[in-house]
């Protein structure tokens, strides 16, 4: 296969420096008849990058790089496992796909550096969170952000459920603590408590078992807000015997295996959606405070320049605002240029990327939460 399906952002792709760049993004349905369309508007995206490449590449070149996409476009098992959006990047030694959960504009660019704002905007920390699925018997951990979730998929082999956990700990049927005998046997326990005791017992050492997993190898390498969605009777349990910092006081009180993926994102959205806005108007401080410093701005070619010079500590970049350009790889001046040029793309794009190889941060923002018009504002990290 000439491509791979992938999850992660950033991906090395953004980091090799092949050429050309090539981005793709498109609208894509779940179910027939909407899906139907789907490989026909791919078709006509793909041709239009095929325009662009003519005015720098031959023919042969051409098929060469396009293979990935003509694959594609053929693949019938492709577009039936579509979800709701597709991003495609690709250079001359690699090609990568996303399947998106959330809807992004049609977009075909190639360039000499790829078009990642849309994929900044979904995959960035600022709105994301982790849910754990949480039953007495299993559990199931998913991302997401404001868009929709996916579930984590866990390295092969972790135990995910009671039995699993506690292997010969696990009383199961409780059949060791019944007394042997003949049919007649009554079916009394002995133990400490009996059923409903050695049943707690299970229970509170399974999530025992699901707080350190969980904190150990997602809550603190992601540092993500952790939504528990689970039935009432087990939350409290849960959060007494939990250590994770990042576990939200409020949660979901209901089996997540009975809630739609529609409900639970809008439950979801309702306990992060304050915790965004409260994120964006920190930054917003943040920037006005550095601005009054003289350690931020809005100019655009400041910022530009900045980023050039890895200057850059945070940059806020306007979602659907497209800037045809490039910077000079001389001098990090802006350059003007065509969206159609083969090594011309959105020169706000071009801006996020250079942060983002630098170890910088990069938000995206809709036009309404902007700090200022040109698109662009940054916070430096000296002058």
């Amino acid at each position: 296969m000439l491509f791979e399906i992938i999850k992660d952002f950033p991906n090395d792709i953004i980091y090799e420096g092949h050429v050309p760049c090539i981005s793709l993004y498109q609208p894509t349905y779940r179910h027939s008849p909407e899906n139907n369309q789907d490989p026909i508007v791919f078709k006509n995206l793909i041709r239009k990058i095929e325009n662009s490449l003519r005015l720098e590449y031959q023919k042969s070149d051409i098929d060469s790089i396009m293979k990935p996409f003509y694959q594609i476009e053929e693949d019938k098992n492709f577009w039936n496992k579509t979800l709701d959006g597709l991003a495609i990047l690709t250079n001359s030694q690699k090609c990568v796909v996303y399947r998106l959960q959330s809807q992004v504009k049609e977009f075909a660019v190639a360039a000499d550096s790829f078009h990642i704002k849309p994929l900044i905007r979904i995959f960035q920390s600022v709105d994301r969170y982790q849910l754990l699925g949480l039953s007495r018997n299993e559990f199931s951990l998913y991302q997401g952000n404001r868009y929709g979730y996916q579930e984590i998929e866990l390295k092969p082999g972790t135990p995910r459920t009671m039995t699993e956990v506690l292997g010969e700990e696990h009383t199961g049927a409780y059949q060791a603590h019944r007394l042997s005998g003949d049919a007649g046997d009554t079916g009394m326990y002995y133990g400490h408590g009996g059923k409903k005791a050695e049943i707690d017992k299970d229970t509170e050492k399974f999530f025992r078992y699901v707080d350190r997993f969980i904190l150990e190898h997602y809550s603190r390498p992601s540092e993500l807000p952790l939504i528990l969605v689970s039935l009432k009777e087990y939350h409290s349990l849960f959060r007494h015997v939990s250590h994770n910092q990042y576990l939200l006081d409020r949660g979901i009180d209901s089996s997540y295996e009975s809630l739609e993926t529609e409900q639970l994102t809008e439950k979801a959205l309702e306990i992060i959606e304050p915790i965004y806005l409260k994120k964006i108007m920190n930054l917003v401080d943040s920037f006005e405070a550095a601005k009054a410093n003289s350690l931020g701005s809005d100019d655009l070619a400041l910022v530009t320049k900045a980023a050039f010079e890895n200057r850059v500590k945070t940059v806020f970049i306007e979602a659907d605002k497209i800037l045809p350009g490039k910077i000079s790889h001389d001098s990090g001046e802006i350059e003007a240029g065509h969206i159609q040029d083969a090594d011309c793309d959105d020169l706000l794009d071009d801006i996020a990327e250079l942060v983002l190889k630098n170890r910088g941060e990069v938000v995206v923002l809709p036009k309404e939460q902007m700090l200022g018009d040109t698109g662009a504002a940054a916070i430096f990290r000296y002058k």
